[in-house]
């Protein structure tokens, strides 16, 4: 049986370093501003033989509730609560601060196994925070250096000395069970959503959830999940990590993506803002299903288009909410325009997904997770080469390819390669001369033909080699 280890400390002591050395991979964003993490994260570990689950938390601040820095210490607060084991980590390099002795109490209360991580221990005039360390009475500090792997041993004996070995190698049930799954790193260690198989519910399916700042992104998916997991307000910009929750909905299992919003690029001058935004673009990359969330009262904006480009070019599939919609005063009248606009202005996947919703009240939500399900559905869709084959020839008799300096574009054969996205093989005879309208057409009639909506399709044309020319070239020869 696993255990759960939450990292918790002031800001800027390294929580987030160490975790991505214990989970062995760069999860969480990392930089020398403070308060760089705001939502927990929680991922599977391994200390050389130890195997748990960490929860990576916000940097404990002594504030009010309604705050941000008092929103990020309640989801902290949630991180001990559901932990077996708490890691307590103090800056060995600049020492003791008020807060850490503030916090090494709330945590003391707690009543949960502690052990004091010392870290940075590897820095000069560490040794006199290490001193200090025994101050706060939650036993003797370990010191470490999360950034070198410095100190890996000792915090394993550590584990195993606040736990005992029965619960720290899980043989309290008298067997031994697998590690759990946790969050996946986006971008690595991942199943490929553009490998070729048929469809599989049973897989978890990865769903981003992406829109510019204080769309309402996180506060959808905690609406979604019937939760308070992901850190919400007013202010724009609060997520900074792709913060992964995994989630069942009607027996479906999913992983949802939370990330940070998206400015335009002109904007972004900050490194962390950077950082932030590289993720959400890993995590679109990754996806499966990407729904954008746009605001209802300044939907279209020239970023949410962009967005939504960016997504179709990386031929993920994409979903619309049309979020805040409890703002909105004539509905009807707003939705049929904005479904207009959407045909018109995102012509590249015609017949996408929209949905109005509310993160708020919750309206909308069981409308839009169906329409999830409709577009990966079709998103993994495949038509047989002959029903392919049956439909290329009406479409040449109804509308042949057009001539190009004089001479008849002839196309013969047409067969899918690969789902997610569907993408197609025209065999023809001038592929470079073929005209990027015809081309369009072709893929509109297959969509519509074949009732592929609100997906990108892709269409490749292909020449065969004539059989003749080796021969001739070597008779010359």
């Amino acid at each position: 049986m696993t255990f759960k280890v939450a990292i918790i400390g002031r800001p800027n002591v390294g929580k987030s370093t160490l975790f991505n050395r214990l989970v062995g991979r760069k999860l969480a964003l990392v930089d020398d501003t403070p308060g760089v993490t705001r939502d927990r994260r929680v991922h599977a570990a391994k200390l050389y033989d130890l195997h748990f689950d960490v929860i990576d938390t916000a940097g404990f601040e002594d504030a009010g509730a309604s705050t941000l820095p008092g929103r990020m210490r309640a989801q902290t607060e949630i991180a001990i609560r559901e932990a077996d084991l708490i890691f307590f980590t103090i800056d060995a390099k600049s020492g003791l601060l008020p807060d850490d002795r503030t916090f090494a109490e709330i945590v003391r209360k707690s009543g949960k196994p502690v052990v004091l991580v010392a870290n940075k221990a590897e820095a000069k005039g560490a040794q006199g925070g290490m001193l200090e360390a025994w101050e706060l009475g939650l036993g003797e500090p370990i010191p470490v250096s999360a950034e070198h792997g410095q100190g890996m041993p000792d915090l394993r004996d550590a584990v195993i000395g606040a736990l005992g070995e029965a619960r720290a190698f899980g043989e309290e049930d008298g067997e031994d069970e697998e590690v759990a799954a946790g969050e996946v790193l986006i971008g690595e260690d991942i199943a490929d959503p553009d490998a070729e198989h048929t469809y599989d519910d049973t897989k978890p399916m990865r769903i981003a959830v992406v829109g510019r700042p204080n769309a309402g992104k996180s506060t959808l998916i905690n609406a979604l999940i019937g939760e308070e997991r992901l850190l919400t307000g007013p202010e724009a910009g609060i997520t900074r990590d792709s913060i992964s929750v995994d989630w069942d909905w009607h027996g479906r299992r999913l992983k949802l993506f939370d990330t940070a919003g998206m400015r335009r690029k002109a904007r972004i001058h900050e490194k962390l803002e950077v950082m932030s935004v590289q993720d959400g673009l890993r995590a679109i990359r990754f996806a499966e299903i990407v729904i954008i969330v746009l605001d209802a009262t300044i939907p279209f904006e020239k970023q949410d288009l962009q967005i939504a480009d960016l997504i179709i070019r990386e031929g993920r599939a994409p979903v619309i909410a049309f979020n805040k919609w409890d703002l909105i005063d004539h509905p009807q009248e707003l939705l049929a325009e904005l479904r207009e606009k959407t045909e018109r202005l995102l012509p590249q996947a015609r017949g996408l997904q929209a949905v109005p919703v509310s993160g708020e009240t919750g309206r909308g939500l069981d409308k839009l997770m169906d329409a999830v399900i409709r577009t990966h559905k079709v998103w993994n869709s495949r038509v047989s080469t002959g029903k392919l084959n049956r439909w290329l020839e009406g479409i040449l008799a109804h509308h042949p390819p057009p001539a190009v300096a004089g001479r008849r574009l002839k196309v013969k054969y047409v067969t899918q390669a690969k789902t997610r996205p569907p993408g197609f093989v025209v065999q023809c005879s001038r592929p470079d001369a073929m005209p990027q309208s015809y081309v369009r057409y072709l893929s509109n009639s297959l969509r519509e033909a074949f009732d592929m909506p609100g997906v990108p399709i892709r269409i490749a044309l292909r020449t065969s080699d004539n059989p003749f020319a080796g021969r001739s070239n070597k008779k010359r020869s």
